[in-house]
């Protein structure tokens, strides 16, 4: 069995979202397992800081600031990755900008928004990506989905649900349609800090009790630890076998069917 070190020597990843929460956690941990990150985002101030410490652990990481809602976004994120890495084998769609909210809340401006940057810009990134895999031999895409579809209360999740599901739904096609080329495509599912689920917590300290409280592991997940670290694995080629799939990293609080 590789070492953690060595698990993903020798490959590229793309991470969308990568200055800050899970993004960030899922980079650093990629690069600890030795692959070579592309950090995508639209703050350049928060993609250096990644950038910079990944080197100081002994990576390699370049950055795009970017809007992934772009039209060429995609063909730019990937071309940017064969540039700058000199391919791609990894890519993690992690940026989102949909958010919990009533329905009546939502304009259809804001409905149009949230799946231009979920769905959409998620499917234009799998197919920019997937002849540049397929010409390495295969890769892994591992798309960010949420257990709020699967939540106890519904309520004021049903557009950020019905984006992520969508994800899950592309996700799940891919598997079965590019597993010819060697490539895989998996889901997360996590719970983990981000700036703003702490703010969150830090302002509705009664609710977050309640929130943690639910969580059989007793605690919100470390972005790096607990999700980057397994994530990493899921794109090694220890989990050759395993595709197609949803994978909880909530500390045991959903309840997938």
């Amino acid at each position: 069995m590789a070492t953690s070190v060595e698990r993903l020597a020798g490959k590229k990843a793309i991470v969308t979202g990568a200055g800050q929460g899970v993004g960030r956690g899922i980079a650093l941990a990629l690069a600890e397992s030795g692959a070579d990150i592309l950090l995508v985002g639209r703050t350049a101030r928060k993609l250096d800081s990644v950038a910079d410490q990944v080197r100081a652990e002994g990576g390699e990481a370049a950055t795009l600031e970017i809007d992934i809602t772009a039209g060429d976004a995609a063909q730019r994120i990937v071309e940017a990755a064969t540039n700058l890495l000199g391919g791609v084998d990894i890519l993690v769609n992690n940026a989102n900008l949909a958010i919990p909210a009533p329905l009546d809340a939502y304009s259809d401006e804001d409905f149009l928004s949230a799946f231009n940057a979920g769905p959409r810009a998620t499917l234009a990134l799998m197919k920019a990506a997937r002849p540049h895999m397929a010409d390495r031999g295969g890769g892994t895409i591992v798309n960010l989905a949420s257990s709020a579809a699967v939540r106890w209360d519904a309520a004021n999740y049903g557009i950020y649900s019905a984006v992520k599901e969508a994800i899950r739904a592309l996700t799940r096609a891919a598997a079965h349609e590019w597993a010819a080329e060697g490539i895989r495509a998996l889901n997360v599912a996590p719970h983990a800090h981000s700036p703003g689920l702490d703010w969150w917590v830090d302002n509705h300290p009664k609710e977050a009790a309640e929130f943690v409280a639910s969580i059989p592991a007793g605690r919100i997940g470390d972005p790096r630890v607990d999700v980057g670290r397994p994530v990493a694995w899921l794109c090694s080629a220890e989990a050759h076998y395993l595709t197609g799939a949803t994978i909880p990293l909530d500390g045991g609080q959903s309840r997938w069917g």
